[in-house]
């Protein structure tokens, strides 16, 4: 059995974008990794689940976690070696874990639980609800938006993450997570 990659450090700043679906989070860390010249790291599950549903019509199973994590930790670790000094990342594998325990009633893979817990980065960017909900094949649970954001906001809390809460449009969030963020890289 493949097993999750041990996360790379490399000599850069990581700060992922964590919430729920349909938050801004891939747009904010595409700009915000644009703007400062970083790194990008896609959400994985999103291609991942994509290409199950266009080859099976499946959504994520439990069987799908572990590969999640797998492929998202290879792409973390490309960026972290990237020689960029500042990494975005659109997801990480605590989100992975919150999402496999509303999902599957409290299970995730014990791997993923590790690394999501001994994972570490800068920031935590929680993105809140108030951007209008788009729908797509793999988006469920509209109207669970706010238990949503508050099971991430409690795993944020539960595992002593430093984050800050964003909301607001585009040009709001990217005003406040600019004026933290400078203030941090000076």
């Amino acid at each position: 059995m493949e097993k999750i990659p041990q996360q790379h450090t490399g000599n850069c700043i990581k700060i992922v974008l964590f919430g729920p679906e349909s938050t801004g989070k891939t747009t904010l860390s595409q700009k915000l990794s644009e703007h400062y010249d970083g790194a990008w790291v896609p959400e994985f599950a999103r291609e991942y689940l994509q290409q199950k549903w266009d080859e099976e019509q499946k959504i994520c199973e439990p069987q799908d976690i572990l590969p999640i994590a797998i492929g998202q930790m290879k792409l973390e670790n490309e960026a972290a070696n990237s020689g960029k000094k500042i990494v975005f990342c659109d997801t990480d594998l605590l989100e992975t874990k919150v999402y496999s325990e509303s999902y599957y009633e409290g299970w995730c893979d014990t791997q993923v639980a590790k690394a999501a817990k001994n994972n570490t980065y800068d920031l935590y960017l929680l993105t809140y609800i108030d951007t209008p909900w788009q729908a797509d094949d793999l988006r469920d649970r509209p109207e669970q938006r706010q238990e949503m954001f508050e099971y991430f906001k409690q795993a944020l809390i539960k595992n002593d993450r430093p984050y800050i809460l964003v909301k607001g449009s585009l040009e709001e969030r990217m005003q406040l997570i600019t004026n933290h963020l400078n203030s941090i890289l000076i």
